[in-house]
């Protein structure tokens, strides 16, 4: 009896002294599907949380048996990904949104009209202000005209932006608050004239005045509204987005969200290129804080395709004679490299048209050597040269890119560029071959906020109603795994935090999502159906859907 009860006492201690050896962890996962995206993409069943970081990923048996832990989640199959990162997008824009009257369905300029009388008799605010018109979407498919906005809102100042946030339509009233006058105009493709008189139509960095007259809101309301905004991201998945073209004042808002734990999503601030922005931080370093970075400057070569402002090397093909705008001059964008290459800072320059492609590809190239690590990035690319594509490669340009645009673009593009052109356009494979790797993200506001659904464009090529059949230019899709890697690693790395995000691996931080489905292997039409049940940043869920 007593070797007995010698037996058992000697078992429970082993067994004691084996739970003791347990490394503690604040939380344990078993029985999910864990797409690392590691240089291996490698999947797994476990993994251990412990502070904010990831201590191990493994099979079940070596996470349990290594870790313990009092909260224990039972993925029960289920998917998980690494925290999703927009590589481009407007986060301080898509804040701002509740408080512009949405125009994104208007399906005429009539219709708009509808919604901001709607809008203004809602809000009744000392401006009207709306986003989202698309006259692609309109019978004529023309720019509209000032006139009735003038008689609905003669002392009001109304501000329009169209979707691609390049060009604006405004009233009278606004146009007398700006100063402007026909006279005073230097770059007359700026603004749209008529028999000696403004019709209202604005681009660029006429747009940008007009956009900049919008009294900005502050303190609480501010926060409301970056709150909201950053709950809808979470709810997608998002656990980072880069903000593109930001002023001093939002970035401090941020930092000091962050830093009382009010905002949770880490942000990649990219400066707009005023004098103050460059004295207060291009010139003072580097800013990588927990959960914001500051080390670019955003800068524009031209505008958008849709409103006919990227710039061509030839005409458009359904505006003879209209090349588009060159917003910046090969001098003054190497002023700018001159600047962010002697202080570190990256440089990323929007250009969507062949020619301002070519321009920033050549002006990078005087002070890029090959194989460089500097990660200078061209935002957009949407229409390359076929002699241009090899000066990425050569240069290590990163061509970041948002695969949305190719299906909501897709139906008038080729109006655009015609047959030879178009072949070249929105060739995101042909692009990350350049480097071998690709960011992505959606530039929203202008398009949907969902990564999910960039993954789906960038491997469908197809719209939500599964059109066109075979894919748009199909032979420039990702696969899914490439897919993945440029909302999740290569998003990371092209803001220089794939030291800290964008995989899920030993120290770094536990940013993570969980979906419904499995996205790596079900149907290429279930994708977009595919939900976003839990979303995890530095290992606390901000995102639980009900």
């Amino acid at each position: 009896m007593f070797r007995r009860l010698l037996i058992l006492q000697i078992i429970i201690m082993t067994l004691s002294s084996c739970r003791n050896d347990k490394i503690s962890a604040d939380l344990i996962i078993r029985n999910a599907l864990i797409y690392t995206a590691d240089s291996a993409f490698s999947i797994h069943a476990a993994m251990a949380i412990s502070k904010g970081k990831i201590l191990e990923v493994g099979d079940n048996d070596l996470i349990t048996n290594k870790y313990e832990s009092d909260s224990v989640l039972d993925a029960e199959g289920k998917a998980i990904y690494p925290g999703f990162i927009d590589a481009h997008s407007h986060f301080y824009g898509f804040s701002l949104l509740s408080r512009y009257a949405d125009l994104s369905e208007a399906k005429s300029f009539d219709h708009v009209l509808e919604i901001l009388t709607k809008h203004n008799e809602n809000k009744q605010s000392n401006w009207i202000t709306g986003r989202g018109w698309d006259q692609n979407k309109w019978p004529g498919h023309q720019f509209p005209d000032n006139k009735k906005l003038n008689e609905l809102f003669p002392e009001i100042p109304v501000v329009l932006v169209r979707v691609d946030g390049h060009a604006v339509l405004v009233n009278d009233a606004a146009i007398a608050l700006s100063g402007l006058t026909t006279d005073s105009i230097t770059n007359d493709k700026e603004a749209v004239i008529e028999r000696g008189s403004f019709t209202g139509i604005f681009m660029e960095t006429l747009a940008e005045r007009f956009r900049n007259l919008i009294p900005e809101p502050a303190g609480e309301e501010l926060f409301e509204l970056v709150d909201t905004a950053a709950m809808q991201c979470y709810a997608v998945g998002l656990t980072m987005v880069t903000d593109a073209g930001l002023d001093a004042r939002v970035i401090d808002f941020y930092d000091s969200l962050q830093s009382e734990d009010r905002l949770q999503m880490a942000i990649y601030a990219m400066l707009n290129p005023t004098e103050a922005n460059i004295q207060r931080f291009l010139k003072k370093g580097i800013v990588r804080k927990p959960k914001l970075i500051v080390r670019s400057v955003k800068l524009y070569a031209d505008g958008a395709l849709g409103s006919r402002g990227a710039c061509l090397l030839k005409p458009y093909s359904d505006s003879p004679g209209n090349y588009g705008i060159l917003t910046i001059t090969s001098e003054d964008l190497g002023r700018y490299c001159v600047l962010a290459y002697d202080n570190n800072y990256q440089v990323i320059t929007h250009a969507i048209g062949d020619s301002a492609v070519r321009t920033v590809l050549n002006v990078y190239s005087n002070y890029l050597l090959p194989d460089n690590d500097l990660r200078w990035r061209i935002e957009h690319a949407q229409v390359v040269h076929p002699e241009d594509f090899k000066l990425f490669g050569e240069y290590s340009i990163i061509p970041s890119i948002q695969s949305t645009h190719a299906t909501s673009d897709m139906s008038w593009a080729k109006q655009r560029l015609g047959d030879h052109r178009i072949r070249n356009a929105y060739a995101y494979k042909k692009l990350m071959d350049q480097n071998g790797w690709i960011p992505n993200g959606t530039d929203f506001p202008i398009e949907n906020i969902s990564p999910l659904l960039t993954f789906y464009a960038a491997v469908a090529r197809k719209d939500l109603s599964g059109k066109p059949g075979g894919g748009f230019q199909k032979e420039n899709a990702l696969t899914r795994q490439e897919a993945m890697r440029s909302i999740t690693m290569w998003a990371a790395k092209s803001c220089y935090e794939e030291d800290r995000r964008g995989s899920l691996e030993p120290g770094k931080n536990a940013d993570f999502v969980i979906t419904d489905r499995d996205i790596m292997q079900i149907p290429e039409r279930e994708i977009p159906q595919a939900k976003v049940l839990r979303t995890v940043i530095d290992g606390k869920t901000v995102y639980l859907r009900k």
